[in-house]
Parts: C-alpha cells; structure tokens; sequence
C-alpha cells in the first residue's frame, strides 16, 4: 500500500506509466553497494509539476523509439545524510572500481560529489537516461550513471561521437522542455521554477 504523499508530490507512473525505472538506491546497484536509508519501496516519487514536464518529454521521445529510464528523483534528505556517513568511514569503498576508481574516497567531499544537502531533495530533480523501446537497452551515454569523474561532464570529449551524439540528444529535449542540466553529470535535470526551490524533504519512499 502506498503513502499519502505531500501536496504537489505524486507517484511518478500514475502520471506517466510508460516512464521506465531502475531505482538503484532501493538496491545495491548503487556507489555504496547497500539500500539506502529512506529507500522502502521502488517507487518514483516526484513534485507533480515536474511529472507533468516528464510526461510530455516521455511522449517525445517516444515518437523517437525511446523511452526515459529513470534512476533517481525525489530524494529523502536522510538518505543524503546516508551518503555523508559513508563518505567518512574511508576503508568502505566497496564499489570504488566500478563508480569512483580515479578518485580517492576521502576527495568526494572536496571535488563536489558527495554533499550535505541534495536539489533531489526538493522534489523536482531526476537522473535519468533514454532506452531503445525494441532493444530495453539503454543508449550508451559514455560512463555509467553515478560514476565519479570527467568522464561524466555532459561535454567530456574523450568518448565516441556516438557517445556524445545520445548525451546531446538526452540534453537538447530536456533543456527544450523545462529542465535545467547540471555541469558534472549528463543525468542529472532540475525543473525549472521548481515549486519547492528552497524546501527540503524527509519524508521516506514507501
């Protein structure tokens, strides 16, 4: 059974059933290789603003052969705090070859990957990809989602032309339609004129 969620926040498939997830916080798939803490069930919740935006851009791209595949939107700010415990217990590094093997873990906090306060947190922020709806592969964008390093700046150069032609394509529909790309990472879009750009939450996925 689902939660009665806060006003403006909605379950993300009941606007936008198409919309395919991989919440890798509710698994291990993830940089720490464990749950996170506020992760209960595998749900996308997100400010309903922002579903409304996701639903048109899905339609897009679908008329593409594509699909958005989402891996993260709202996020519990204890979940964040989970990530701050982790990146001080520096001998757990767990998962360093696969998401972070350039980079020492006591630099996370210094070079701006870990944080205390997370945009996700505010409702309206997603990390996302595009799949090929015959294949249900996801298009290679070049790094792996939550991989620490260059290589996941939006405008790295040091992969395919492919690469960068799906990173383009991913940017330019979601640009065009009322989301703001971050600087370090190809995933990662926050609404604009966000409807909670200054709260953030703790209520837990479930």
């Amino acid at each position: 059974m689902s939660q009665k969620l806060p006003d403006g926040f909605v379950y993300l498939h009941e606007v936008a059933p198409s919309i395919q997830k991989e919440l890798r916080y509710f698994s291990k798939n993830n940089f720490i290789g464990k749950p996170i803490d506020g992760y209960q069930r595998n749900y996308i919740i997100i400010s309903s603003k922002a579903a409304k935006a996701l639903k048109k851009i899905q339609q897009l791209f679908l008329n593409e052969g594509y699909s958005l595949k989402i891996f993260d939107a709202y996020r519990p700010q204890r979940a964040v705090a989970h990530f701050v415990r982790w990146a001080y217990v520096l001998e757990d590094t767990l998962m360093k070859k696969q998401y972070y093997p350039d980079i020492s873990k006591s630099e996370l906090f210094k070079q701006g990957y870990i944080a205390t306060k997370s945009g996700h947190s505010r409702g309206s922020t997603v990390d996302l990809t595009l799949i090929n709806t015959i294949t249900k592969a996801e298009l290679d964008m070049g790094s792996c989602y939550d991989f620490f390093g260059i290589q996941s700046h939006p405008f790295h150069k040091n992969i395919s032309e492919k690469q960068i032609e799906n990173r383009m394509f991913l940017r330019k529909i979601m640009t065009s339609n009322g989301f703001t790309p971050f600087e370090n990472e190809w995933w990662h879009f926050t609404l604009q004129k966000e409807p909670f750009a200054r709260t953030y939450f703790n209520f837990p996925i479930y």
